[in-house]
């Protein structure tokens, strides 16, 4: 179905007064602005952390350009960041992580390093991998807002202590550098977010 369709009935049900916004889910840029030229949109929900930063190829800028939010989901990567894992860890057929690049064993060992950079900043800023992953993420733009999930109430105490770190510009750089000095391996983003829909 055409997005322009989509977008067209988000429009009528906000015009009724049905709904007050809409949003979008791994799409990609030019989806975005599609949409958005029918009404704007209000949200745009993708992954994007410190391991998958497709997102920074094209829908984060339009979202930027366009003042439309950005919810950012797997902000940790699916636990990866949260350094409970290491490379000898496996995950059973059942858990979604079984089936996601960065999570496999040869993914695990080749991207140890994003985890060493992230314990480096830990211990220069007094906070955990998933704090610094978190805060990272949230120096990026002032329009993401990280969704991480956790079933544990010390989790989401570790997690909220992300939002008190902060970032100069400076330290961004270096961290970037540090960051793009290597390939992560494992990253596979959604044909639909890479595609002209």
């Amino acid at each position: 179905m055409p997005i322009e369709d989509v977008a067209g009935t988000f429009k009528d049900l906000i015009r009724q007064g049905k709904i007050r916004e809409y949003g979008l889910s791994e799409v990609s840029a030019a989806t975005v602005r599609r949409a958005h030229a029918v009404h704007p949109v209000a949200a745009l929900q993708s992954e994007y952390s410190v391991l998958e930063r497709v997102a920074e190829a094209g829908t984060l800028p339009v979202c930027d350009e366009l003042g439309i939010g950005f919810v950012a989901y797997c902000p940790v990567g699916r636990a990866v960041l949260a350094d409970i894992f290491n490379e000898h860890s496996r995950f059973a057929p059942e858990d979604r992580r079984a089936s996601v690049g960065f999570c496999s064993p040869e993914g695990l060992a080749a991207n140890m390093f994003v985890l060493e950079l992230l314990r480096d900043w830990g211990a220069r800023k007094s906070a955990t991998p998933a704090q610094i992953a978190l805060a990272w993420l949230l120096a990026q733009s002032p329009r993401i807002v990280p969704i991480p999930g956790t079933t544990k109430l010390a989790h989401l105490d570790e997690n909220l202590g992300g939002a008190a770190i902060s970032f100069t510009r400076a330290e961004l750089a270096e961290f970037r550098t540090a960051l793009q000095a290597r390939r992560i391996h494992g990253v596979r983003p959604p044909a639909s977010v890479l595609a002209d829909q």
